[in-house]
């Protein structure tokens, strides 16, 4: 995931510092020395970094925070406020025309950052804020990416305009508009065509483009896995056509983030959404508060409250509820922890909600245990082996149903036994939840812990 790199070094770095009672100038001088490698490692912009840690250190050596009751607490909250700067400290979003006027978008980048995916996406969103967009295939080199458009724009329920792979793509710009005027679409979404790399005959046809029909916002769209080229590739965009904002996609990967930390401070161009997957609903609002605390290792629960109320229907909520006022009771069983699994799995997964979780005091081997799909995959499986009887009440477990489910499961005994164990560790802390909600406090462990393998227990 991005940024893991990064986030544990830099609290490491936060742990020694909050090891030491008062601090010392030397002390947050040499603590800044450390975050400034652990950001150029994390590929940020140098100047950035330079700048960064200038402007840290600035306010951290003051009377305020090395007198203060908590100096290391202070430096951090420092730490977090000059990163959310960096990253444009306001959420933006792409501004829309007034009422029901026409609003055109033209997508840019180069070849292989994702970008016909991500005006799919977009046009997604939008559809669901009540919009009614369009999207236009103008890219008509590339085989395959008017199909591909096509295929998409289908899965989000947003029709594509297209005039095939031999019409000018400036033609096909002002024939979309024509078609918007006509069937009353608010929003139009240009796909222009990449290339894998910049030249002088790409951003020509983009110019013409804009200069022909009226683009109101122009979004590039870039491979955060490219790092500071990202960076460059932006510049470079914004100087010759001009853009008004920055899609990151590909930010859920193997990459070390350096773009996310640069782009604004590099470009003044803010970063309007963050590509968190293939899925056609993996893409996010970039807010830099919210960036700030997952780098920081604090999470994003706001995040995860986001995305679980886009994707849970009808359904879901009822099941919620009724869990809900079950958890209140102290009751817990098969079939609740298997609406969990499913629920975990349309929010992205495990791995996704756990890189959005507060630090749980886990190691990453832990956390990386998990998030273990194969051994969710067969707890599944154990769950499923179970009678509806046996699911709604684990207490009917003896030892002959267990030896059936293992057989049934494909599992040896021995793991049917250590995951039931564990299961049951799970709802002795459910039913002292009531009691500790009314305390207005958690003492019941790490939730996790039990299950996946934390505390010194083998894992499942």
């Amino acid at each position: 995931m991005a940024f893991e790199s990064l986030s544990e070094k830099l609290n490491n770095i936060f742990r020694k510092l909050s090891r030491k009672g008062k601090l010392t100038e030397d002390d947050v001088k040499s603590a800044l020395r450390e975050v400034k490698i652990a950001l150029l490692e994390a590929d940020v912009n140098f100047k950035v970094v330079k700048q960064f840690v200038k402007d840290v250190q600035e306010r951290a050596v003051g009377v305020e925070v090395m007198n203060g009751l908590n100096p290391a607490q202070q430096v951090i909250k420092i730490v977090n406020e000059e990163m959310i700067r960096l990253m444009g400290s306001e959420t933006t979003e792409i501004q829309f025309q007034p009422g029901k006027q026409l609003t055109i978008i033209m997508m840019v980048g180069l070849q292989g950052s994702g970008k016909t995916t991500t005006a799919s996406k977009l046009a997604g969103k939008f559809k669901k804020k009540g919009k009614r967009p369009l999207l236009a295939a103008l890219d008509v080199y590339r085989p395959g990416a008017i199909k591909q458009l096509q295929v998409n724009g289908e899965k989000v329920g947003v029709p594509v305009f297209e005039m095939g792979d031999q019409a000018n793509p400036v033609d096909i710009a002002v024939a979309a508009v024509d078609h918007c005027e006509k069937y009353k679409n608010d929003v139009l979404i240009l796909d222009t065509a990449g290339r894998l790399q910049i030249d002088d005959s790409m951003m020509e046809e983009l110019e013409n483009i804009k200069k022909t029909v009226t683009v109101h916002q122009t979004v590039l769209v870039v491979d955060a896995m490219t790092g500071q080229e990202a960076v460059n590739v932006a510049s470079t965009f914004n100087d010759k056509v001009g853009i008004d904002g920055v899609i990151l996609t590909k930010l859920d990967g193997d990459t070390r983030g350096g773009a996310a930390l640069s782009i604004k401070a590099v470009t003044g161009k803010p970063i309007l959404y963050i590509g968190m997957g293939e899925k056609l609903e993996d893409l996010e609002q970039f807010y830099p508060d919210r960036m700030a605390s997952r780098i920081l290792g604090m999470g994003d629960v706001l995040t995860l409250i986001d995305r679980a109320q886009e994707t849970m229907d009808e359904a879901d909520k009822e099941k919620n509820e009724e869990m809900g006022k079950r958890l209140k009771k102290g009751r817990y069983d098969f079939n609740d922890f298997l609406d969990s699994l499913d629920q975990m799995k349309k929010l992205g997964g495990m791995g996704k909600i756990l890189s959005m979780m507060p630090n749980l005091g886990l190691s990453q081997d832990q956390l990386d245990e998990i998030a273990d799909e194969k051994k969710i995959g067969r707890m599944k499986a154990i769950i499923y082996s179970m009678t509806p009887q046996e699911r709604s009440n684990p207490n009917l477990l003896n030892p002959q149903r267990k030896m059936r489910i293992a057989k049934g499961s494909g599992n040896d005994i021995a793991e049917v036994n250590r995951f039931i164990k564990q299961f049951k560790q799970m709802q002795d802390m459910v039913r002292k939840m009531p009691g500790m909600m009314k305390q207005g406090k958690h003492r019941g462990g790490n939730p996790f812990s039990g299950m996946f393998g934390g505390g010194g227990r083998r894992p499942f």
